[in-house]
């Protein structure tokens, strides 16, 4: 019997242990409704030639709707041309165990600010949109680690490889960007 509950003991710790904290950067719940929303992470971090390019993923839940908030940001002391979102835009992302997930947007047609700071030479273009998971998709996620990302633009398909580690130049951190969702999807979707 003693044996039983040690197995069971370590399976229910070891499915514990792979789930990370959430740590949410907005929790309200009020009598409008409730909205919860992870903080920023990292996915995607290309420095080179003046250009620096950084995808970061937020998972929120607006009164039990859970969606994936993308926000790409360019900086570059040259022209930065403007990717927009529009209802035709979409997320792919390829899992380690060959699925294919689809996640379509959800907003306005956007293409996102130009930033210019005074006495800088780097101009920013950021631009951010809420993509919802489609049925079935959140299973998926939770159960394989991410091999690429695809995101459809208004213009133009952009892929992104997706790393085991990222360590950061930007942000000075390490990042595990191919098991995000297994890691923090639990945060918003039971």
């Amino acid at each position: 019997m003693r044996i039983i509950i040690l197995v069971i003991s370590l399976f229910f710790g070891i499915q514990l242990s792979a789930q990370k904290n959430c740590g949410f950067s907005t929790d309200v719940k009020d009598s409008i409704g409730t909205y919860r929303e992870t903080k920023g992470y990292l996915m995607h971090e290309k420095v080179f030639g003046g250009k620096s390019t950084y995808i970061f993923f937020t998972l929120a839940n607006e009164d039990g709707t859970p969606f994936l908030k993308v926000q790409k940001i360019e900086k570059s002391a040259n022209f930065i041309s403007a990717n927009c979102f529009d209802q035709q835009s979409k997320v792919y992302i390829q899992l380690l165990n060959g699925k294919i997930i689809t996640l379509v947007y959800g907003g306005e047609e956007t293409c996102g600010n130009l930033v210019r700071q005074p006495n800088e030479s780097l101009a920013s273009r950021v631009i951010t949109g809420n993509f919802l998971f489609l049925k079935g998709s959140i299973e998926d996620l939770k159960s394989s680690p991410i091999w690429q990302i695809r995101i459809r633009y208004a213009t133009e398909t952009i892929d992104f490889a997706i790393k085991k580690e990222l360590v950061s130049e930007l942000m000075n951190e390490t990042f595990t960007p191919e098991t995000y969702f297994t890691n923090y999807l639990h945060c918003i979707a039971d």
